[in-house]
């Protein structure tokens, strides 16, 4: 067996026998499903020319605000017609996708149908929350529920494939896309990475209700330096495979159809044409059988990266590289001919790349059934999808502080505020809506409203959200002195993150801060309460606040889901994803980080710190409170000896962790194990998540968690180009509890 299978089967035995399962099963249908379309798609390319296969490579975009025949989509329909166009995104509904689709189908001369493409990243009419906040649910059942109502939103309005899911790990709130992705954390990203999957594609991408997923960046974007998008990332090989590629194998695990190339150079290549990491380990070593598909130019990029001369050398370097579809320039259709005719690209390579995408069609079921039912067409967010994003959005916040257990709000109480820049606003939504954002998010204000039954609700905005204006904060505070309690709702606008949306300081924007110390000089209880799409820094007011709910950029639903969560309706349960600095200055900061030879010790001035602010972060990866406490009790192992070599052919060790519900309400805890190896041929992190549990629990009640350590969990990929992954003896501590820090510990030898 192999090291890459051997890693495979070791990481699904890690995920628990019925996900192991799953994927087993989906792996087996995918491959029978796909002999099946690799001989249509076979059939079909010995009848295609050079200028039609090259065509099946080109994706372009569609300009929703020009409609057809307009601008640049007289030119997609041109090439559609000619049958020299493979793809088309940012069209979506019944009737405009149809149009194009006919032109395609009935027009061209062999028929080949379009895929249509969307960016539906956390909902597509039905916004749920941004993915950083799915992540602090510790419960990736949330990322299915997106998902699945996205994808049937999107397929009833003609889209048949999302550039989604983002699994880019990352260590820098700095940089907007953090929003995008699951956080700091390569196992945690990696389940939620699986989980999306599974939920966008189904077990059928022919039925009416599922997409084709993207796993995307590919790879390493989310070390981008200094935060800034688009930035160089230079990483070892070792670090490639440990932090940045696991999301990305457990998506190709559970059969993502598509991955996308990353704008970013890894260690001075791009992305675009890094045949080590399209080639050599996505298709090769995973043995990948679907379709790569360029970034937004990012092609053509590879010129002014200094890594291409022009067009034509940027199209052969993709396309030998492992790019199949290139996204919007059209180096490849506009010089293939001319590459193939001096033998600049391969013939063998270049139908590898028609086939991979005709089989996804073929799996789409666009040649049976090339256009939508346009009856059937979702035209906005329906009830139910509503509800499942207001569950999300509660199941996703994290309480960081409630101190004289200011929150839940209790009645009676004759009166509220809520003020702040996002008291009343809409804009919840998040980064990369879509055509979500046309409908209104409920805000916090309506919200509160609707729980707060017969009680006063007073608001005053105080602040505008990109904090420049301050003159309402008088307002604000005569609101909270005649108020019994007052909801202080601060945090950035949506615009704020995303992509191209780096920020150098990650405080809240403007004089927001003063207004929350306004709030607290009145000496009335307050809780405040995050609307944000990335870790913020908050250490210089959070002294003064009592009680501080992060609730993310939640969705649509995002003021009902914020209620429930003040009044107590549902208790928060969410965990960080990613560490909250107490300054930009520490950046970058993770919980997952090497020893130093001089770590650090308060008791030695030469050890690693800063001069000016306390060691650590401001919270910890995996930090969240509840209305209730829990206890996380010592671990008992079913064995403290295991072999390398029983661990190399499927062994594992048991972990059995006691958990308690010790307060006077019901709850969520989320058990967190984790892993330190002390001693390995390459300095190993403090710690890594190798496991997570989140269980409900009445008041009082007592539970016991299992988790099942693999080969996988103890081994790790040293700095050889080729790949090995390996598992060495010594002793391994595993850290139990209910975030990164502390916990209790027992050790595992490995022999």
């Amino acid at each position: 067996m192999g090291k890459a299978e051997l890693t495979r089967r070791t990481m699904l035995a890690g995920m628990g026998g019925s996900v192991a399962a799953t994927f087993a099963a989906t792996g087996i249908a995918a491959a029978a499903e796909d002999s099946v379309h690799d001989s249509r798609a076979q059939d079909l390319l010995r009848r295609m020319t050079t200028e039609e296969k090259l065509g099946q490579l080109q994706q372009l975009t569609w300009n929703g605000d020009t409609g057809p025949g307009g601008g640049q989509n007289a030119e997609v329909e041109r090439r559609a017609r000619d049958g020299r166009l493979g793809s088309v995104l940012n069209i979506y509904g019944a009737a405009n996708t149809n149009a194009l689709q006919r032109i395609a189908v009935e027009e061209s001369r062999l028929g080949i149908p379009l895929i249509f493409g969307f960016d539906i990243i956390h909902g597509f009419w039905t916004t749920f929350p941004i993915p950083l906040a799915q992540a602090a649910s510790f419960d990736p059942a949330v990322a299915v529920s997106d998902a699945a109502v996205s994808a049937k939103e999107g397929r009833s309005n003609g889209v048949h494939w999302t550039f989604a899911p983002m699994m880019d790990v990352t260590r820098e709130p700095r940089w907007g896309r953090i929003a995008e992705g699951s956080g700091e954390d390569p196992y945690l990203a990696a389940r939620f990475a699986a989980e999306k999957t599974r939920g966008y594609q189904g077990s059928d991408l022919a039925a009416a209700d599922r997409v084709a997923a993207c796993a995307k960046h590919f790879v390493a974007y989310g070390g981008a330096e200094g935060g800034r998008d688009y930035n160089t990332v230079d990483v070892s090989e070792s670090r490639l495979r440990n932090l940045y590629l696991p999301p990305f194998q457990a998506a190709v695990a559970a059969g993502a159809a598509t991955v996308m190339a990353s704008f970013n150079t890894v260690s001075g290549v791009p992305g675009h044409g890094n045949a080590h990491t399209l080639t050599e380990i996505l298709k090769r070593q995973w043995r990948f059988g679907g379709f790569v598909v360029g970034d937004y130019t990012g092609v053509r990029e590879m010129i002014k990266h200094g890594f291409a001369e022009d067009d034509a050398d940027a199209a052969r370097l993709a396309l030998n590289a492992g790019v199949d579809m290139e996204m919007v320039s059209t180096t490849l259709s506009d010089h293939g001919r001319e590459l193939l005719a001096a033998g600049r690209i391969n013939p063998r390579r270049l139908d590898d790349a028609v086939a991979r995408v005709l089989r996804l069609k073929f799996r789409l079921g666009l040649f049976d059934r090339p256009y939508v039912d346009e009856k059937a067409e979702i035209p906005g967010p329906a009830d139910p999808a509503r509800a499942a994003s207001r569950a999300a959005g509660a199941r996703s916040m994290v309480l960081l502080k409630n101190d004289r257990a200011v929150l839940p709000l209790r009645r009676p109480f004759g009166s509220i505020a809520v003020v702040g820049p996002f008291a009343d606003s809409p804009d919840l939504h998040g980064t990369w809506a879509g055509p979500g954002k046309k409908f209104p998010a409920v805000t916090v204000l309506q919200g509160v409203r609707a729980a707060a039954g017969q009680a006063v609700v007073r608001h005053a905005r105080g602040v505008d959200p990109e904090g420049k204006d301050g003159s309402g904060i008088g307002e604000a505070v005569a609101a909270a002195r005649a108020s019994d309690v007052t909801v202080v709702v601060v945090g950035e606008p949506s615009n704020f993150s995303g992509e191209a949306k780096s920020r150098s300081d990650i405080g809240l924007p403007g004089v927001q801060p003063e207004l929350i110390r306004a709030i607290a000089r009145t000496g009335k209880p307050f809780a405040v309460v995050l609307v944000n799409g990335r870790p913020l820094s908050i250490g210089g007011w959070l002294d003064a606040a009592p009680a501080v709910l992060e609730a993310w950029h939640p969705g649509i639903e995002g003021g009902n889901a914020i209620a429930d969560v003040l009044f107590g309706a549902v208790n928060p349960g969410g965990k960080l994803p990613v560490s909250f600095p107490r300054a930009a200055g520490q950046l970058p900061i993770h919980y997952n980080h090497e020893n130093t030879g001089r770590p650090y010790d308060p008791n030695d001035p030469y050890s690693s710190y800063y001069l000016d602010l306390p060691n650590g972060p401001q919270f910890p990866f995996g930090h969240g409170l509840s209305y209730t406490t829990f206890d996380v009790g010592a671990p008992a192992l079913g064995r403290d000896r295991v072999s390398v070599r029983e661990l190399r052919g499927g062994g594992t060790v048991e972990v059995r962790v006691p958990v308690t519900n010790t307060g006077d309400r019901d709850g969520d805890e989320v058990v967190q194990l984790y892993l330190h190896d002390r001693v390995a041929s390459i300095v190993q992190p403090v710690r890594k998540l190798r496991g997570f549990q989140r269980v409900t629990l009445r008041a009082g009640e007592r539970a016991e968690v299992r988790f099942a350590l693999t080969g996988e969990d103890f081994g790790f990929w040293t700095n050889r180009p080729e790949g090995e992954f390996v598992i060495e003896p010594g002793a391994v501590d595993l850290y139990v509890g209910n975030n990164s820090e502390g916990g209790h510990k027992v050790t595992v030898t490995l022999t």
